[in-house]
């Protein structure tokens, strides 16, 4: 699919804004695939380019390694069940600008959305939901210190993408045009979040800060899963409360209908030295 010289083939230029592939270029031949445009919102140009069958074997580590010349993340991506969309609905309309949101204000206000106890019509007492955010209750505790990494975050995100695309093997492979992994979802307009999150920019923020503070990678997504690789996850049950407290701002339905009981301690001892993160949205 790629010429002599390296040149970005014609469908993957059509993912950049005018101009801005100019220079990019793709070294690493390309399974057979095609290029998808958004559901609303700007479908004049494509937003993502999916492969045609499954995800074939190293390739996601070798366009991983050639993202800085190509301008392309790769993601693995997971079929909207009953659906042949991938990942599931793309919105342009509900993307906005980084410059907009400020990380911390963002989680703090989740936090308070979630551990609210005025809603009449709440699945949980007004104690149950204190009680499942303890030993924080309603009081936000602000951001999670940053972390060394254990190991090189790329070469972790390439091993553990080749995990998933094992454990899942029926996942195809995306490309996207974007920076950092972090700002993959918000060209795609991602809706896996749509009930929780206003922009797809707002978890794009997050992830970019997960990414500095934990060694965060984005390895995939689904109709409403997101699939992270983290090379410095916490050590021990104090480092990983915090780091718990983002997970339920940024995702409540991780603790609200994951495993039981469900606690935010109960989370954050799952997430001690634990090399992934996958969330998911109702």
């Amino acid at each position: 699919m790629t010429s002599p010289l390296n040149e970005m083939p014609a469908d993957l230029v059509e993912l950049f804004a005018d101009g801005e592939s100019r220079t990019l270029t793709l070294a690493v031949p390309l399974p057979p695939g095609r290029t998808v445009r958004g559901d609303k919102g700007d479908g004049e140009r494509p937003v993502l380019w999916v492969s045609d069958g499954p995800a074939p074997a190293g390739l996601w580590p070798q366009l991983h390694a050639a993202h800085e010349a190509s301008g392309l993340w790769p993601l693995l991506l997971d079929q909207l069940d009953g659906d042949r969309s991938w990942p599931g609905e793309l919105w342009l309309e509900r993307t906005s600008s980084f410059a907009q949101h400020d990380v911390e204000r963002l989680l703090a206000g989740w936090w308070a959305s979630h551990t609210g106890t005025d809603d009449e019509d709440d699945m949980f007492s007004p104690a149950e939901r204190i009680a499942i955010t303890a030993p924080y209750g309603q009081d936000w505790p602000g951001p999670a210190p940053s972390a060394r990494p254990r190991v090189t975050p790329q070469r972790h995100a390439d091993h553990w993408a080749e995990q998933l695309a094992q454990t899942q093997p029926t996942m195809r492979l995306g490309l996207v045009a974007a920076e950092r992994g972090s700002a993959a979802l918000a060209p795609m307009g991602w809706q896996g979040a749509i009930n929780y999150a206003s922009s797809t920019s707002e978890l794009s923020l997050v992830l970019a800060s997960w990414e500095d503070r934990f060694g965060v990678r984005v390895i995939g997504v689904g109709s409403a899963e997101l699939y992270l690789s983290v090379a410095a996850p916490p050590g021990d049950l104090a480092e990983a409360l915090p780091i718990a407290a983002e997970h339920f701002a940024f995702c409540p339905d991780n603790i609200w209908q994951g495993q039981r009981p469900c606690t935010l301690a109960g989370y954050a001892d799952r997430l001690v030295d634990a090399p992934t993160w996958a969330f998911w949205w109702d």
